[in-house]
């Protein structure tokens, strides 16, 4: 039963939002998790198949690359957990100087060890210094927080290529992915340090994202292969790419707020904030002599453009094969390399990019034969802001005045992890339940598991 209220997004939000309300849920694509969204593939096979196949002698990847699931809120982590079996890691990460050939744990600034002293001593001297005037942009921010030093070594080219060049002009943003603590600097100068940043622990389920997805569907009414094109907010009604229409009360919507702020022609004074998109790469390759064991590394320069390398296989063996479970020969990858989004390359350039990151991977000796690649494209990927923005408070005041109201990572435009999206979900579904949904809602009797989609 519905009041006229949609949510639009099948992904983690937009799931959870379906579950806590009872209200559809209505996805573009034909299968729910977005982003967040397993697959499988089999050498010399180009066809995406769900999960994993059912000889299990596929490579396993992400629709978006590496999505693991930190943070979170305890109630949140137990829901997960009941619906979908879950392992727990302790993050390896590194920073990797292609030129040198080098590692430095991440984070850098803790453990300078790693590097030579004529790097280590004045980066310490500088991370040192009082903060001078407050940072307006980030590439004043990663100056004034971790030094000249560092900054040029590894911070701004780094954040050149994750911006995709705007760290520039954008507002300093999510410092606590690499915090800054001159006592752990210290310390890491010369010993072993607690591990620090917003990732240190995490867990994934041992299906996949895929089989979280699914049985959050599964509680769901979502309605598949339904790509909403426009709004027409006079009359109240979504517009579909195959020219349908269906009328609305209020939209709760999971969707990037750019996007539903072009699909419904609102405009607002400040301008919109930008956002990069990234190509996401998926490598499955026989296992190269300089592999690391890294969960993933972050690159500051390459040839290639990209800035992160995540090895899947190194979280858990089930990306691989199953053949080569055992073996440790082959290794399952995704890389990532940023773009604006206004810049997206066509085909052609997308098989030369992928083509020229394999032969930079087989270089450093990570990959040998690639028997699988396979590109994604997330168009909105990482979400920034202009210094002094308001527009993101004020493109949702202008949708909540028509009707449609925005939560989640893209659509509220913040960082954040999947366990907080789903956090995101339940909250703002549970305040769109409908009296008549809690009349008809029928009660789970304590203890019952949830429904198995898969």
């Amino acid at each position: 039963m519905t009041d006229g209220t949609l949510i639009l997004g099948a992904g983690m939000t937009g799931l959870a939002a379906g579950i806590a309300s009872g209200h559809p849920v209505i996805e573009a694509e034909v299968s729910p998790g977005g982003i967040c969204r397993s697959y499988a593939m089999r050498p010399g096979d180009t066809r995406l198949q769900p999960g994993a196949t059912d000889d299990a002698e596929a490579y396993r990847f992400e629709n978006g690359g590496g999505h693991w699931i930190f943070g979170g809120d305890p109630g949140v982590l137990d829901f997960i957990r009941r619906l979908a079996p879950v392992k727990h890691y302790v993050r390896q990460s590194s920073v990797y100087f292609p030129d040198s050939g080098n590692y430095a744990p991440y984070p850098i600034q803790n453990h300078l060890r790693y590097l030579d002293r004529s790097v280590a001593v004045p980066a310490l001297a500088e991370m040192a210094q009082p903060p001078g005037r407050p940072a307006t942009t980030m590439k004043e921010w990663v100056e004034g927080a971790f030094g000249q030093t560092l900054s040029e070594l590894f911070f701004s080219p780094f954040h050149e290529l994750y911006t995709a060049g705007l760290y520039q002009y954008i507002a300093p943003q999510d410092g606590y992915k690499s915090p800054v603590n001159l006592e752990l600097a210290l310390q890491g100068a010369l010993e072993d340090v607690p591990a620090a940043g917003y990732n240190t622990t995490f867990i994934y389920p041992q299906g996949g994202l895929n089989l979280l997805a699914g049985r959050m569907a599964a509680q769901c009414d979502v309605e598949y292969d339904r790509r909403v094109v426009q709004f027409d907010t006079d009359s109240r009604k979504l517009m579909f790419a195959d020219g349908s229409t269906r009328p609305y009360d209020r939209v709760l919507s999971t969707l990037p707020l750019n996007r539903v702020m072009e699909m419904t022609g609102l405009s607002v004074t400040d301008r919109p904030d930008p956002h990069t998109a990234v190509l996401v790469v998926n490598i499955g390759a026989l296992k190269g002599e300089r592999c690391p064991d890294d969960h993933w590394l972050y690159v500051p320069c390459s040839k290639s453009g990209f800035h992160r390398v995540g090895f899947y296989s190194n979280v858990d063996r089930s990306f691989l094969p199953v053949g080569a479970r055992d073996s440790g020969d082959k290794v399952s990858i995704y890389v990532e390399r940023a773009f604006p989004p206004e810049k997206k390359p066509d085909a052609g350039e997308i098989d030369a990019c992928c083509t020229q990151i394999v032969d930079e991977l087989q270089q450093w000796g990570f990959i040998e034969t690639a028997e699988v690649v396979h590109p994604t494209w997330v168009d909105v990927a990482y979400t920034w802001s202009w210094p002094g923005s308001a527009w993101p408070r004020q493109a949702m005041q202008a949708l909540e005045a028509v009707g449609i109201y925005q939560t989640g990572r893209y659509g509220r435009w913040l960082f954040q992890g999947i366990a907080d999206s789903i956090r995101d979900g339940f909250v703002a579904g549970s305040c769109f339940r409908s009296v008549a949904n809690d009349q008809a809602a029928p009660v789970r009797p304590a203890g019952k598991a949830p429904v198995d989609a898969l």
